[in-house]
Protein backbone atom coordinates (compact mmCIF):
# COMPACT_ATOMS: atom_id res chain seq x y z
CA UNK A 1 0.00 0.00 0.00
CA UNK A 2 1.40 3.29 -0.97
CA UNK A 3 2.47 5.60 1.83
CA UNK A 4 -0.29 8.73 2.54
CA UNK A 5 1.09 11.66 1.75
CA UNK A 6 0.36 14.52 4.84
CA UNK A 7 0.26 18.17 3.42
CA UNK A 8 2.62 19.08 6.26
CA UNK A 9 5.09 16.90 4.78
CA UNK A 10 5.23 18.91 1.58
CA UNK A 11 7.92 21.56 0.80
CA UNK A 12 6.13 25.23 1.02
CA UNK A 13 5.93 26.66 -2.33
CA UNK A 14 7.92 30.20 -3.27
CA UNK A 15 6.63 31.56 -5.87
CA UNK A 16 9.73 34.07 -5.96
CA UNK A 17 11.60 31.35 -7.18
CA UNK A 18 9.65 30.93 -10.34
CA UNK A 19 10.26 34.66 -11.30
CA UNK A 20 13.43 34.16 -13.28
CA UNK A 21 13.33 37.38 -15.33
CA UNK A 22 11.60 40.49 -15.88
CA UNK A 23 9.65 39.03 -18.61
CA UNK A 24 7.61 36.82 -15.63
CA UNK A 25 7.69 40.00 -13.18
CA UNK A 26 5.44 41.32 -15.70
CA UNK A 27 3.59 38.56 -16.60
CA UNK A 28 2.55 38.12 -12.57
CA UNK A 29 2.43 41.61 -12.11
CA UNK A 30 0.28 41.74 -15.31
CA UNK A 31 -2.47 39.03 -14.13
CA UNK A 32 -2.54 40.39 -10.36
CA UNK A 33 -3.61 43.61 -11.80
CA UNK A 34 -6.25 41.67 -13.88
CA UNK A 35 -7.57 40.93 -10.61
CA UNK A 36 -7.97 44.04 -9.70
CA UNK A 37 -6.95 43.66 -5.95
CA UNK A 38 -4.91 46.39 -4.87
CA UNK A 39 -3.66 44.66 -1.87
CA UNK A 40 -2.89 41.76 -3.87
CA UNK A 41 -0.85 43.60 -5.88
CA UNK A 42 0.90 45.07 -3.54
CA UNK A 43 1.50 41.33 -1.97
CA UNK A 44 3.19 40.60 -5.88
CA UNK A 45 5.52 43.03 -6.01
CA UNK A 46 6.48 41.84 -2.63
CA UNK A 47 7.27 38.43 -4.37
CA UNK A 48 8.98 39.60 -6.90
CA UNK A 49 10.93 42.22 -4.78
CA UNK A 50 11.95 38.74 -3.01
CA UNK A 51 12.49 36.68 -5.85
CA UNK A 52 15.04 39.83 -7.39
CA UNK A 53 16.53 40.79 -3.52
CA UNK A 54 14.77 42.99 -1.19
CA UNK A 55 17.61 45.05 -0.44
CA UNK A 56 19.05 46.00 -3.93
CA UNK A 57 15.46 46.55 -5.29
CA UNK A 58 14.48 49.04 -2.03
CA UNK A 59 18.05 50.95 -2.67
CA UNK A 60 17.01 50.87 -6.54
CA UNK A 61 13.48 52.01 -5.37
CA UNK A 62 15.16 54.82 -3.19
CA UNK A 63 13.63 52.94 -0.01
CA UNK A 64 14.67 51.22 3.52
CA UNK A 65 14.41 47.86 3.08
CA UNK A 66 12.30 47.83 5.91
CA UNK A 67 10.38 50.69 4.44
CA UNK A 68 9.91 48.03 1.34
CA UNK A 69 8.95 44.93 3.42
CA UNK A 70 5.96 47.33 5.39
CA UNK A 71 4.72 49.21 2.08
CA UNK A 72 4.20 45.62 -0.09
CA UNK A 73 3.59 43.16 3.01
CA UNK A 74 0.19 41.82 2.79
CA UNK A 75 -2.87 43.52 3.02
CA UNK A 76 -0.71 46.82 2.32
CA UNK A 77 -2.14 49.32 0.40
CA UNK A 78 1.19 51.46 -0.52
CA UNK A 79 0.75 54.97 -2.82
CA UNK A 80 0.76 54.76 -6.09
CA UNK A 81 4.40 56.61 -6.26
CA UNK A 82 5.94 54.01 -4.06
CA UNK A 83 4.37 51.28 -6.13
CA UNK A 84 5.72 53.40 -9.51
CA UNK A 85 9.39 53.20 -7.80
CA UNK A 86 8.95 49.55 -7.21
CA UNK A 87 8.09 48.41 -10.40
CA UNK A 88 11.21 50.79 -12.09
CA UNK A 89 13.31 48.90 -9.95
CA UNK A 90 12.01 45.24 -10.68
CA UNK A 91 12.95 46.63 -14.80
CA UNK A 92 9.08 46.62 -15.52
CA UNK A 93 6.21 49.61 -16.20
CA UNK A 94 2.64 49.57 -16.10
CA UNK A 95 0.73 50.26 -18.62
CA UNK A 96 -3.24 51.38 -19.53
CA UNK A 97 -4.20 49.14 -22.88
CA UNK A 98 -8.26 49.40 -23.86
CA UNK A 99 -10.03 47.62 -22.91
CA UNK A 100 -11.95 44.79 -25.28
Amino acid sequence: MPKKIVVSDLPEFDLATQLKNEADIAAYITMVIEEGDAAELAHALGVAARARGMAEIAQAAGLTREALYKALRPGAHPRFDTISRVCSALGVRLVAQPRH
